[in-house]
């Protein structure tokens, strides 16, 4: 017999001073409440009521013994409502995950609005672009874009991205305006950590090998020179938005555009999803798709 069963029956019965209304706050019948309390004076070998058809009330022992059982029962209440206040307000530290550029544009300036919301909680964030082991390295999440590896990682979509091919007016104006791929071979294509870009062709994705006189794995500096009439780039959202919002640069080739492509939390599959993070997670996905 567990130390625990008959202990809550034995202390509504005390409370109530009856059986029956026992069962009522417990939810159970009076005939188990009846029975786990009588195997708990057996397995106390100690009398702990007095039973009559009329009243029940508690012998020495049984006053003894409740005294503790309440302690006991107030500690276990406290503990939950500890759990649940922990639930309610994410505190204690957070380790994650994200790639540079995203991270310094999209996730840091949300975590710093979830930490002012949330002063208790201690966020370490590492932006870089390797893929980290966050097993090893000791990570409660990261942030992924893309299409993901099969791994042991569970994963959940936060969002997602577009890729623009875009230009400025001046560029447009200066060497004229492509409208297929194949008059990308006569543009000064600027070019990122690969050489060439991802299209969608006929339902098909496609790789399209470009060139151009600026390489450099920095999508603000390609950016730049985008917006300084030097070239076309392929760039995400995240980059270009403002400025094809303001017409400082013109979207191209948009029945070409691939696929959205997912924004993904990542973490490990057999660590368990804490409340902090979960709310954390929400709060991501809330914002990243409403626009903020």
């Amino acid at each position: 017999m567990s130390i625990w069963e008959g202990v809550s029956e034995f202390v509504a019965v005390a409370e109530t001073d009856s059986f029956t209304q026992a069962s009522k706050r417990l939810g159970i019948s009076t005939a188990q409440v009846s029975r786990q309390v009588s195997a708990l004076e057996a397995r106390l070998s100690t009398k702990l009521l007095y039973r009559t058809t009329r009243k029940v009330s508690l012998t020495e022992e049984g006053q003894i013994y409740y005294q503790h059982c309440r302690q006991v029962l107030d500690g276990l209440e406290e503990a939950e409502r500890a759990i649940t206040n922990l639930q309610l307000t994410p505190r204690g530290r957070l380790r994650m995950t994200a790639p540079v550029t995203y991270g310094e544009k999209v996730i840091a300036p949300l975590i710093n609005n979830f930490v002012v919301r949330y002063p208790e909680l201690e966020v370490q964030l590492h932006l870089t672009n390797q893929k980290m082991d966050l097993v090893a390295e000791g990570y409660d999440l990261a942030v992924r874009m893309g299409e993901l590896e099969d791994s042991s990682m569970m994963a959940r979509r936060l969002s997602s991205r577009a890729q623009y091919v875009c230009a400025s007016p001046e560029y447009l104006s200066n060497h004229g305006t492509p409208h297929s791929l194949s008059e990308l071979e006569q543009h000064n294509c600027l070019q990122g950590n690969l050489d060439y870009w991802r299209f969608n062709e006929r339902g098909k994705s496609r790789k399209t090998s470009v060139k151009g006189n600026i390489t450099c794995n920095s999508g603000w500096t390609l950016l730049d020179a985008a917006l300084k009439g030097i070239g076309i780039v392929q760039l995400p959202d995240y980059y270009v938005k403002q400025a094809l919002d303001s017409g400082k640069l013109i979207s191209l080739l948009e029945h070409y555009q691939e696929d959205d492509e997912g924004i993904w939390a990542v973490y490990p599959h057999n660590r368990h999803l804490s409340p902090k993070v979960r709310m954390l997670l929400d709060y991501f996905s809330e914002s990243l798709n409403r626009g903020s």
